[in-house]
């Protein structure tokens, strides 16, 4: 099994533990062959700030999840954290939520001659991402995205600043 599916696997076990605690997985990953990582990116569903006491616990829950399914073959490593400022935008929702915000995006195979994109996010269109490339609007398939993130700005950080001075 490829390590994108074995991801989406050990995802779908995962999930249902991880919500029950208030969280949201942002991401799921197996990196490596014989001493592969597993990493797990989750945030409080309610939008606080994830804390270090956050990881743990999840980490706690999700090893006693895993030891009983036991989808992966061989030793992992599991690394729990939070998706930080230059956040992977991974479901249709994390393009909505992050509305206004500038991303970098690689799709999987060659979209009118490129693969990269970079630009503020405009927000979503049925199952098609909307990004603004300097005044234009470009129009990208979410199941043709090998991966985005979000671009830490000035501009990003002054809103976060602004939206904690506000809590």
């Amino acid at each position: 099994m490829s390590a994108d599916l074995l991801a989406e696997r050990v995802e779908e076990i995962l999930t249902p533990t991880i919500e029950a605690m208030g969280f949201d997985v942002v991401r799921v990953s197996i990196s490596g062959g014989r001493n592969a990582t597993l990493q797990i990116m989750a945030e409080p569903a309610d939008g606080s700030e994830m804390t270090v006491d956050h990881c743990a616990d999840i980490s706690r829950a999700v090893s006693a999840v895993l030891d009983v399914e036991d989808p992966i073959e061989g030793t992992y490593s599991l690394e729990v954290s939070s998706p930080g400022l230059d956040r992977p935008l991974v479901r249709l929702r994390d393009f909505e939520r992050f509305t206004g915000f500038e991303a970098k995006i690689e799709l999987k195979s060659l979209v009118d001659g490129r693969r990269k994109f970079r630009g503020r996010v405009d927000g979503t269109d049925g199952t098609d991402i909307l990004i603004d490339m300097d005044g234009e609007q470009v129009r990208l398939e979410h199941a043709a995205i090998a991966k985005a993130k979000l671009i830490i700005t000035d501009e990003m950080l002054a809103k976060l600043e602004e939206e904690k001075a506000h809590e």
